[in-house]
């Protein structure tokens, strides 16, 4: 009996000691610094892998298009053929009329003026999760109360 407890209980350490892991050293915190978030952004081209908006799937609007961060605050995207910038900033917000929390969060803020499918990438996103090749946004609308995601990967 004796035995088997022992076995048990090497099985359950076993499996306690697999599961802990260094894994989540790409994962950042979703509230660091909004300067931590601005680096990570800045370095490389990004691509859009999922933009739902209001429950409708319109990432197809975006494939082929590469977006670049730039130091002074502008957004480019492009596919080679067409080109087109707006504005981003990522700001402290500790308001709570964007994600119904009362907590502190850091808003990802996207501006295009046209065209009409790059509008509607126009918000101030609230970040879900984020690392180092990959940042979740979601945004919960005031007006009808649809709720907003994009994502995008580091290239």
């Amino acid at each position: 009996m004796k035995k088997l407890n022992l076995l048990l209980a090497g099985i359950i350490f076993s499996g306690i000691a697999v599961s802990c892991s260094d894994d989540d050293s790409a994962a950042a915190s979703v509230n660091a610094s909004p300067t931590a978030v601005i680096n990570n952004m800045k370095s490389g081209t990004w691509r859009i892998t999922s933009f739902i908006d209001d429950g409708n799937d319109e990432t197809n609007h975006f494939t082929n298009f590469n977006f670049t961060f730039d130091e002074n605050n502008v957004i480019t995207a492009t596919n080679g053929t067409s080109t087109f910038n707006g504005l981003w900033t990522v700001t402290n917000d500790d308001s709570s009329d964007d994600d119904n929390s009362s907590d502190s969060d850091i808003d990802f803020n996207i501006v295009f003026s046209s065209p009409d499918m790059f509008t509607d990438l126009t918000d101030d996103w609230d970040i879900m999760e984020r690392s180092g090749i990959r940042i979740k946004l979601r945004d919960v609308s005031g007006g009808n109360g649809g709720t907003d995601y994009l994502v995008f990967e580091k290239n």
